[in-house]
């Protein structure tokens, strides 16, 4: 008979009740740990004049450019001292209300494997290097560590609300794929562009995709593509207003809005917009 059960329906052997499992930093190969090396001189090279102030400073002061895979205890001792938040080790992707409820907590869940030598520029699911490279150092940052608790908590409330979808891509535009306008220029600190060698040049530098000024709606309704390059990044002005908005916003109208709204889909440019770079979608053009 076939088992129904779904990978997501209880934690798997091995895990605590809250999925969370023991770092155990010894069992990583001395092979695992090169690839760590690897991708990160990679992208340590890479990311200066490219990534927010913000993110850099993050990078310095938790000693991420240690060799090896970080240990979470100690990387958790110098992130809590710093933003009060620690990073713990799950077997792989956790169900929406374990996540939510651990960032609401001020806990980040990392995966506890890294890809292999043969997959440094893409692996679909997050691993330690996307996670803790990608996301960690801006929980070092105290406005952006409260944007991401503030999230948890907003992500919480959005279970009831069957209003995941749209919470989803706020995180994805911000979290995962933001651009900040910053003095120097437009910097990267979503994690899965610092943490792509090509995303993090393509960003910035490629004429094809659109860079458009933050608005929290807007961002909600827009569709998004997890296998690709985006083609439409999102730039806010500063992180303390990102977390403004967070704050301030009621959600529970805006998502009754959004649902008599129609979806945006990807790449798509709208009358309102405050347009700061017009791509010409060579790129995804290509792809056809």
């Amino acid at each position: 008979m076939a088992d129904d059960t779904h990978v997501l329906d209880h934690p798997p052997e091995g895990a605590a009740a809250d999925w969370t499992i023991p770092q155990d930093w010894a069992h990583f190969t001395p092979e695992e740990h090169r690839v760590w090396d690897t991708l990160f001189a990679r992208q340590a090279a890479l990311l200066p004049g490219r990534a927010s102030n913000a993110y850099l400073r993050g990078l310095d002061v938790l000693k991420l450019s240690k060799p090896g895979i970080p240990d979470f205890e100690e990387l958790s001792d110098r992130l809590m001292a710093l933003t009060g938040w620690q990073v713990v080790a799950v077997p792989g992707l956790v169900p929406d209300d374990v996540f939510f409820d651990h960032m609401a907590n001020r806990r980040f869940v990392a995966g506890n494997f890294i890809r292999r030598a043969d997959q440094l520029d893409y692996l679909q699911e997050p691993d330690v290097f996307h996670d803790v490279f990608g996301h960690v150092p801006m929980l070092a940052d105290p406005v952006f560590a409260d944007y991401l608790a503030a999230y948890g908590r907003g992500g919480q409330r959005a279970l009831g609300l069957d209003a995941l979808k749209y919470l989803g891509r706020l995180y994805w535009y911000t979290v995962e794929f933001g651009l900040i306008a910053e003095p120097e220029g437009l910097r990267i600190y979503g994690s899965g562009i610092v943490s792509s060698f090509a995303e993090s040049r393509f960003a910035l530098d490629d004429a094809s995709p659109n860079r458009i000024a933050f608005d929290l709606k807007r961002v909600m309704r827009t569709e998004y593509r997890i296998d690709d390059f985006q083609q439409n990044y999102f730039v806010i002005p500063s992180f303390d207003e990102l977390l403004r908005l967070t704050v301030e916003t009621d959600f529970a109208p805006l998502y009754e809005e959004l649902a008599r709204l129609p979806d945006v889909p990807v790449a798509t440019v709208l009358p309102e917009d405050q347009v700061l770079t017009l791509g010409t979608q060579a790129y995804a053009l290509a792809q056809k």
